[in-house]
């Protein structure tokens, strides 16, 4: 068995110690389109002071009070990013593996819960001030090698590289990229 396929199996859904740190959710919605499967991605507004400042993403944001559950989080935060009504024409298919990262602006950790939709409805966006973009992209055209590459990242211990996907001006790294490779290989493609 190979270390990526061992790291994959050993990699545990609930984060055991979720509950004690900041979690956030996000939606990985899918629909069927022209050439066949496709999901469903933001390109982040952009914003001084935030790292992740004009990246591709997957609608979401932490978790809040009134909050039933991440999902619940993930379907509002969807909401109002986007304008799609997950609660409306959302049907729910699973969550895939809770993922640690950090706040934006602080060093604490938080994790991340991804939930996948099959969307229904039309394909109107209303995207608020945290979204320049919606783009729905062919999961066949995501999960193709050829498409996959490596990006370089600036950082005070020296460039690090990132396995990435790119989807014409566009670039799916870090979180948003280890999701998608989880969805595309729970999804058999």
């Amino acid at each position: 068995m190979s270390l990526r396929a061992w790291l994959s199996k050993a990699r545990p859904q609930k984060l055991p110690f979720r509950r004690r740190v900041t979690r956030a959710a996000v939606a990985l919605i899918e629909r069927e389109g022209r050439d066949g499967r496709e999901l469903f991605f933001i390109q982040r507004a952009r914003r001084k002071g935030d790292p992740w400042s004009g990246d591709m993403a997957f609608p979401g944001g932490r978790l809040q009070q009134g909050d039933q559950s991440s999902r619940d989080t993930a379907m509002r935060e969807t909401l109002e990013e986007t304008g799609l009504d997950l609660y409306r024409a959302g049907a729910y298919q699973g969550r895939l593996s809770d993922l640690l990262t950090r706040h934006h602006s602080r060093w604490r950790p938080m994790v991340v819960t991804p939930h996948v939709f099959t969307w229904q409805g039309d394909d109107t966006l209303t995207l608020n001030h945290e979204a320049r973009r919606g783009v729905w992209i062919p999961m066949a055209y995501l999960a193709d090698p050829v498409h996959q590459s490596r990006l370089p990242i600036a950082t005070p211990l020296g460039t690090l590289t990132f396995p990435c996907c790119h989807y014409q001006e566009y670039c799916i790294w870090g979180l948003s990229y280890s999701m998608m490779r989880e969805r595309l290989s729970s999804a058999g493609i």
